[in-house]
């Protein structure tokens, strides 16, 4: 009689691991989730031209004033161009070697 806790117990425990392994393995299944993942832009800045106003003495005469404006207009449109490229570069998306 003084085995029968230590037999109850070994029961129990044999009725225990019985039922883990009549259960069914977990079936683990993988998803892949694409993410977007910020990633910083190495595109140099454009450097930014000196304008042809800025250089002009306050004294000067409206011809001369009017052929510098018009001189930094073309100035600012190729700026802008190299601006719109270096953002474009930024913008496009990454290719599978780039990951």
């Amino acid at each position: 009689m003084r085995y029968l806790p230590l037999r109850s117990a070994a029961l129990a425990a044999a009725a225990l691991l019985a039922g883990c392994g009549a259960t069914a393995p977990a079936r683990v299944e993988v998803q892949q989730v694409k993410v977007a993942v910020p990633v910083p832009c190495d595109e140099p800045e454009p450097e930014r031209p000196t304008m042809p106003i800025e250089h002009l003495a306050a004294d000067v005469d409206v011809d001369t004033y009017v052929q510098a404006a018009g001189a930094e207009l073309e100035r600012r449109e190729g700026y802008e161009i190299q601006l719109r490229a270096a953002l474009a570069n930024c913008k496009r998306p990454l290719r599978a070697a780039e990951k």
